[in-house]
């Protein structure tokens, strides 16, 4: 698929601030928000949750889901 995997220096988050900010998104939508009473509940909620963000329009996408932009963007591959 041509992706390459890049190491970055341990302990400098502003080089991976694409994926802290949606560890922080995350957390503020999710884990903070939520009450899991069981494994099998935590399941269930984090597909729903997973479900919805990827299938919300986003404006760094040019408004489109990130499930769209990765549809468009691997058929123009």
């Amino acid at each position: 698929m041509g992706i390459r995997h890049k190491q970055i220096r341990p302990y400098t988050p502003r080089h991976n601030g694409k994926v802290e900010r949606s560890h922080r998104k995350d957390n503020e939508m999710f884990y903070a928000k939520k009450t899991f009473y069981s494994l099998e509940d935590y399941n269930k909620q984090l597909r729903r949750y997973m479900n919805e963000y990827n299938n919300f329009p986003m404006r760094p996408l040019g408004w489109k889901s990130p499930n769209e932009f990765l549809s468009s963007f691997f058929s123009n591959v």
